[in-house]
C-alpha cells in the first residue's frame, strides 16, 4: 500500500496516477509492494530529521528509511518540496519532472541502487530517467 502524507500546503494532483506509476516501477524491478509512505514537507521539517536521525546538518531533498524485507519494499520517504523546487530551478527542468525523479529515487534505493560513488550515481540517474518514462504508460 502506498500512502501520501502532507506536512505542508503541498498536495499531489491525482494521487492515484502516482500510486499506479510507483507500483509499476516496483514491479519492473521484480520487487513487491509493501507499506510505503511518502511524507511531503518543507526544508525545516526534513532538516530536523537529517540532524536527529542521520547526524547530517545540511539540507536535502529526500530522506528514505528502508524497512524492506527480502523482495517486499517497505519504507518511509520524506521529500522537501522546497528542495525539489530549488533543484528544478537549478537544473532548469519542470517542477513535476524533478518531483517524479525524487519520488522514484527512494524506491530505487529500496531496490538496491546506490548513489555514493560517481559510477553508482550515474546508474541511479539512468534508472531514474528510465522510470520517469513509465509515468506516461497506460494512462
Amino acid at each position: 500500500m502506498i500512502s501520501f502524507n502532507y506536512e505542508n500546503d503541498f498536495q499531489l494532483e491525482n494521487e492515484s496516477l502516482y500510486e499506479d506509476w510507483i507500483s509499476r516501477v516496483i514491479a519492473s524491478e521484480n520487487k513487491e509492494e509493501g507499506e510505503l509512505s511518502y511524507i511531503f514537507c518543507d526544508d525545516e521539517y526534513l532538516h530536523k530529521i537529517n540532524v536527529e536521525y542521520l547526524n547530517h546538518d545540511d539540507l536535502t531533498d529526500i530522506i528514505s528509511f528502508d524497512y524492506s524485507e527480502g523482495n517486499v519494499l517497505h519504507g518511509d520517504i520524506f521529500i522537501s518540496i522546497e528542495r525539489v523546487q530549488d533543484n528544478a530551478n537549478d537544473f532548469k527542468v519542470p517542477f513535476e519532472e524533478e518531483l517524479k525523479r525524487v519520488i522514484i529515487h527512494g524506491i530505487l534505493h529500496y531496490c538496491g541502487y546506490k548513489d555514493k560513488s560517481d559510477s553508482d550515481a550515474a546508474i541511479m540517474r539512468a534508472k531514474e530517467e528510465e522510470k520517469i518514462l513509465l509515468f506516461h504508460v497506460e494512462q
